[in-house]
């Protein structure tokens, strides 16, 4: 039997490492970046012919848009608590295709083991954007989950600071004119003090202690 590429190839393909994709965590506070560096990227990828999906949850701007406060928007697939994003991926996404996920702390712990089976099993590239902790300094279950299965996480470098100039650690909700201290772990809003609920991001001595900073 002669021997060709094809046959040398089949010899070797048992013994080849497997091919897979990747799932980052990009994280940071409010204001560091997050949704512009994702959208950035998913232009980027889509400019260099890669297929794939923006995924996002409760983002700011309304259902089925990841947006950037620096005023930069793209359509995207709104994730709900049900989805089966296992499925979803295996419709909309061949191998080698990307994942971009805003507002990722919003993902049920289920959906990320989902989006961590695509990453091994179909080969694709899944880049999650996510706070880590909420308004009462506790984890989101889907962040605590990212940060568990993650391939590489990455730490936002963007500034964020607290009113007293201090760096920023906490994600304080504002109700009020005050710092909240109970409710829901997720209620949206904005660093905008136009709605009646809204965030800011503070020290921890100054979350500690209640001080919002001017309003």
């Amino acid at each position: 039997m002669p021997v060709t590429a094809a046959t040398v190839l089949a010899a070797r393909q048992p013994a080849m490492a497997p091919v897979f994709g990747t799932l980052t965590l990009f994280t940071g506070r409010m204001g560091s970046g997050k949704s512009t560096l994702a959208l950035q990227n998913a232009f980027n990828r889509r400019q260099a012919g890669r297929p794939g999906v923006l995924l996002t949850s409760q983002d700011r701007a309304g259902e089925g848009i990841m947006s950037s406060r620096l005023g930069v928007t793209a359509d995207a697939i709104e994730v709900d608590p049900e989805m089966d994003l296992v499925a979803m991926v295996t419709e909309r996404v061949p191998a080698g295709g990307f994942v971009i996920a805003d507002e990722a702390q919003f993902l049920t712990p289920a959906q990320v083991e989902q989006l961590a089976w695509a990453a091994d099993e179909m080969a694709v590239d899944i880049d999650c954007y996510a706070i880590i902790t909420d308004f009462l300094s506790r984890l989101f279950p889907g962040a605590q989950r990212l940060v568990e299965l993650a391939d590489v996480i990455t730490p936002l470098q963007v500034e964020v600071t607290c009113w007293c100039g201090r760096p920023g650690r906490q994600n304080a909700r504002i109700v009020g004119g005050e710092v909240a201290r109970a409710g829901a772990q997720v209620a949206v809003g904005d660093t905008t003090e136009t709605s009646a609920v809204s965030y800011r991001v503070l020290c921890r001595r100054h979350w500690r202690s209640g001080e919002p900073g001017p309003i």
